[in-house]
């Protein structure tokens, strides 16, 4: 167990973004994920990692779709709220939340995020305590502003008035 600390300690040294993962339906939920990334532009595909343990992981099935939120940096206490285990389950959940469900796939989609996409589920994956889902990206769209970063435990902003042209030629 103390290994799996220092584990998880030396993973968190990998800044991220941060998201919120929804299922919509008759009891839509929430949860808030950092394990989100692109995976191809054709197909479209974004992955990602959701725990066995998560009430999330037996909706996403059931559902066939799901939304991704990534969240601007003033959306700290929407991911606190989706962090939150013991918040009510349930359409409840986003009673306070300003939010819209996604045309194509219902998922509830939140506002004032940077960045939104429908996907639906396209393949899974054995992740071992963790399943990876990609999916299939079926909307987006995105607004221009600071985004929510998660690095060495602690939620952080990252700054876009930094000269960030240098970056343009970068290719993955």
């Amino acid at each position: 167990m103390a290994e799996q600390k220092i584990l998880r300690r030396a993973f968190g040294r990998f800044a991220t973004g941060v998201t919120v993962v929804t299922v919509g339906g008759t009891a839509p939920h929430g949860m808030t994920a950092n394990s989100f990334t692109s995976v191809s532009l054709d197909p479209p595909l974004v992955l990602i990692c959701v725990d066995r343990g998560a009430i999330m992981h037996g909706m996403l099935p059931a559902a066939g779709s799901f939304g991704v939120n990534v969240l601007a940096a003033d959306q700290e206490g929407l991911a606190r709220h989706f962090a939150n285990r013991w918040r009510v389950p349930g359409q409840e959940q986003f009673e306070d939340v300003d939010w819209f469900p996604g045309t194509l796939t219902g998922a509830p989609m939140l506002n004032a995020s940077i960045a939104r996409f429908e996907c639906e589920i396209w393949r899974s994956y054995d992740g071992g305590d963790h399943t990876i889902f990609l999916g299939k990206v079926l909307s987006h769209d995105e607004e221009a502003e600071e985004a929510l970063l998660f690095f060495n435990g602690r939620f952080r902003h990252i700054d876009l008035s930094e000269d960030l042209s240098d970056l343009s030629e970068v290719r993955t």
